[in-house]
Protein backbone atom coordinates (compact mmCIF):
# COMPACT_ATOMS: atom_id res chain seq x y z
CA UNK A 1 0.00 0.00 0.00
CA UNK A 2 1.08 3.42 -0.14
CA UNK A 3 0.34 6.55 1.62
CA UNK A 4 -2.31 7.64 -0.18
CA UNK A 5 -3.95 4.02 -0.32
CA UNK A 6 -7.24 4.13 1.97
CA UNK A 7 -8.29 2.30 4.95
CA UNK A 8 -9.33 -0.94 3.70
CA UNK A 9 -12.22 -1.42 6.68
CA UNK A 10 -13.36 1.96 7.86
CA UNK A 11 -14.65 0.26 11.43
CA UNK A 12 -10.68 -0.24 12.16
CA UNK A 13 -8.45 2.80 13.71
CA UNK A 14 -5.04 3.09 13.65
CA UNK A 15 -3.12 4.75 16.90
CA UNK A 16 0.29 4.81 18.69
CA UNK A 17 0.68 2.03 21.40
CA UNK A 18 1.04 3.35 24.85
CA UNK A 19 2.54 1.42 27.91
CA UNK A 20 -0.32 0.91 29.58
CA UNK A 21 -1.49 -1.32 26.35
CA UNK A 22 1.66 -3.69 27.21
CA UNK A 23 -0.63 -6.59 29.07
CA UNK A 24 -3.49 -6.46 26.25
CA UNK A 25 -0.55 -6.83 23.34
CA UNK A 26 1.45 -9.67 25.03
CA UNK A 27 -1.82 -11.48 25.19
CA UNK A 28 -2.71 -10.71 22.37
CA UNK A 29 0.75 -11.30 20.62
CA UNK A 30 0.62 -14.82 22.89
CA UNK A 31 -2.95 -15.95 21.18
CA UNK A 32 -1.76 -15.35 17.47
CA UNK A 33 1.11 -17.18 17.62
CA UNK A 34 -0.31 -19.76 19.88
CA UNK A 35 -2.78 -20.24 17.13
CA UNK A 36 -2.44 -18.49 14.23
CA UNK A 37 0.93 -20.65 13.94
CA UNK A 38 -0.49 -23.87 13.70
CA UNK A 39 -1.41 -23.99 10.19
CA UNK A 40 2.66 -23.60 9.47
CA UNK A 41 4.14 -25.28 12.07
CA UNK A 42 4.05 -28.74 14.14
CA UNK A 43 3.06 -28.17 17.79
CA UNK A 44 6.98 -28.11 19.21
CA UNK A 45 7.24 -25.51 16.12
CA UNK A 46 4.23 -23.20 17.56
CA UNK A 47 5.47 -23.60 21.23
CA UNK A 48 9.81 -22.90 20.35
CA UNK A 49 8.34 -19.65 18.21
CA UNK A 50 7.03 -18.32 21.98
CA UNK A 51 11.11 -17.66 22.82
CA UNK A 52 11.75 -16.15 19.98
CA UNK A 53 8.54 -13.63 19.25
CA UNK A 54 6.83 -11.09 21.23
CA UNK A 55 6.46 -7.91 22.86
CA UNK A 56 9.59 -5.27 22.46
CA UNK A 57 8.92 -2.67 24.38
CA UNK A 58 12.07 -0.60 23.32
CA UNK A 59 9.33 0.26 19.79
CA UNK A 60 6.81 1.27 22.66
CA UNK A 61 9.02 3.70 23.99
CA UNK A 62 10.57 4.65 20.41
CA UNK A 63 6.97 5.68 19.64
CA UNK A 64 7.45 3.16 16.41
CA UNK A 65 4.62 0.95 17.16
CA UNK A 66 0.99 1.31 16.38
CA UNK A 67 -2.14 -0.88 17.64
CA UNK A 68 -5.40 -1.04 15.54
CA UNK A 69 -8.76 -0.95 17.11
CA UNK A 70 -11.94 -2.09 16.27
CA UNK A 71 -14.86 -0.82 18.47
CA UNK A 72 -13.55 -1.41 22.02
CA UNK A 73 -10.81 -4.28 21.09
CA UNK A 74 -7.24 -4.13 19.99
CA UNK A 75 -7.55 -6.29 16.79
CA UNK A 76 -3.70 -6.06 15.96
CA UNK A 77 -0.62 -4.33 16.45
CA UNK A 78 3.16 -4.02 14.81
CA UNK A 79 5.44 -1.11 14.41
CA UNK A 80 8.65 -0.41 12.48
CA UNK A 81 12.33 0.68 13.87
CA UNK A 82 15.17 2.64 13.46
CA UNK A 83 17.13 -0.07 15.09
CA UNK A 84 19.49 -2.84 14.26
CA UNK A 85 17.40 -5.50 15.77
CA UNK A 86 15.48 -7.78 12.67
CA UNK A 87 13.14 -9.78 15.24
CA UNK A 88 12.56 -10.71 18.93
CA UNK A 89 11.07 -9.31 21.94
CA UNK A 90 12.46 -8.31 25.58
CA UNK A 91 13.21 -11.95 26.25
CA UNK A 92 14.92 -13.00 22.62
CA UNK A 93 18.34 -12.96 22.53
CA UNK A 94 20.43 -11.59 19.92
CA UNK A 95 19.12 -7.79 20.03
CA UNK A 96 20.89 -4.94 19.15
CA UNK A 97 19.92 -1.64 19.91
CA UNK A 98 22.09 0.06 17.59
CA UNK A 99 20.22 3.34 15.44
CA UNK A 100 20.23 2.44 11.48
CA UNK A 101 21.57 4.84 8.97
CA UNK A 102 18.57 5.59 7.00
CA UNK A 103 21.06 6.13 3.91
CA UNK A 104 22.63 3.27 4.04
CA UNK A 105 20.26 0.82 5.72
CA UNK A 106 16.66 -0.63 6.06
CA UNK A 107 14.31 0.21 8.51
CA UNK A 108 12.83 -3.22 10.08
CA UNK A 109 9.12 -4.12 10.19
CA UNK A 110 8.84 -5.86 13.31
CA UNK A 111 6.54 -7.84 15.87
CA UNK A 112 3.61 -7.63 13.54
CA UNK A 113 0.66 -9.88 15.27
CA UNK A 114 -3.29 -10.03 14.42
CA UNK A 115 -5.59 -10.89 17.30
CA UNK A 116 -7.14 -14.56 15.81
CA UNK A 117 -10.43 -12.55 15.52
CA UNK A 118 -9.01 -10.52 13.82
CA UNK A 119 -7.42 -11.77 10.48
CA UNK A 120 -8.99 -11.46 7.26
CA UNK A 121 -10.19 -7.75 7.65
CA UNK A 122 -7.24 -5.70 6.36
CA UNK A 123 -5.45 -5.67 9.93
CA UNK A 124 -1.97 -6.43 8.73
CA UNK A 125 -2.25 -3.89 5.59
CA UNK A 126 -2.85 -0.80 7.54
CA UNK A 127 -0.17 -1.21 9.49
CA UNK A 128 2.19 -2.18 7.24
CA UNK A 129 0.94 1.32 5.52
CA UNK A 130 1.44 3.29 8.94
CA UNK A 131 5.25 1.65 8.89
CA UNK A 132 6.02 2.45 5.55
CA UNK A 133 5.04 5.74 5.72
CA UNK A 134 6.54 6.85 8.94
CA UNK A 135 10.18 4.69 7.66
CA UNK A 136 9.78 7.06 4.84
CA UNK A 137 8.96 10.34 6.93
CA UNK A 138 12.36 9.41 8.55
CA UNK A 139 14.60 9.13 5.50
CA UNK A 140 14.83 5.40 5.12
CA UNK A 141 14.33 4.48 1.60
CA UNK A 142 13.97 0.38 2.28
CA UNK A 143 12.05 -1.50 4.86
CA UNK A 144 13.05 -5.13 5.94
CA UNK A 145 11.43 -8.11 8.21
CA UNK A 146 11.83 -11.26 9.32
CA UNK A 147 8.50 -12.70 8.34
CA UNK A 148 7.17 -16.26 9.85
CA UNK A 149 5.74 -18.66 7.44
CA UNK A 150 2.32 -17.15 8.64
CA UNK A 151 2.41 -13.79 7.75
CA UNK A 152 4.69 -14.33 4.45
CA UNK A 153 1.57 -14.70 2.20
CA UNK A 154 0.25 -10.97 3.54
CA UNK A 155 3.72 -9.16 2.94
CA UNK A 156 4.30 -10.64 -0.39
CA UNK A 157 0.44 -9.71 -1.57
CA UNK A 158 1.99 -5.86 0.07
CA UNK A 159 5.14 -5.84 -2.56
CA UNK A 160 7.66 -7.61 -0.17
CA UNK A 161 10.48 -10.18 -1.74
CA UNK A 162 11.89 -12.98 0.04
CA UNK A 163 15.73 -11.88 0.44
CA UNK A 164 16.83 -15.33 2.36
CA UNK A 165 15.76 -17.57 3.81
CA UNK A 166 16.63 -18.28 7.13
CA UNK A 167 16.08 -20.09 10.58
CA UNK A 168 16.13 -18.82 14.25
CA UNK A 169 17.65 -21.78 16.70
CA UNK A 170 15.82 -21.99 19.70
CA UNK A 171 17.21 -23.33 23.51
CA UNK A 172 15.89 -26.68 22.86
CA UNK A 173 17.01 -26.94 19.76
CA UNK A 174 14.14 -26.49 17.42
CA UNK A 175 14.65 -24.37 14.32
CA UNK A 176 11.77 -22.01 13.39
CA UNK A 177 11.81 -21.10 10.05
CA UNK A 178 11.51 -17.35 9.12
CA UNK A 179 12.14 -15.86 5.90
CA UNK A 180 13.76 -12.02 5.53
CA UNK A 181 11.87 -10.14 3.11
CA UNK A 182 12.15 -6.67 1.75
CA UNK A 183 10.61 -3.54 -0.37
CA UNK A 184 11.75 -0.39 -1.51
CA UNK A 185 9.74 2.69 -0.32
Amino acid sequence: MNSSAPNPNPSLRLRLARPDDMPVLSALMDRAIGELLQAFLPPEGVKASFEIMGLDTQLIADGTYFVVEEGEAIAGCGGWSRRATLFGGDHSSGRNAALLDPTTDAARVRAMYTDPAHTRKGVGRLVLNACEVAARAEGFSRVEMAATMGGAPLYRACGYHDIEPFEAVTSTGYRVPLVRMGKRL
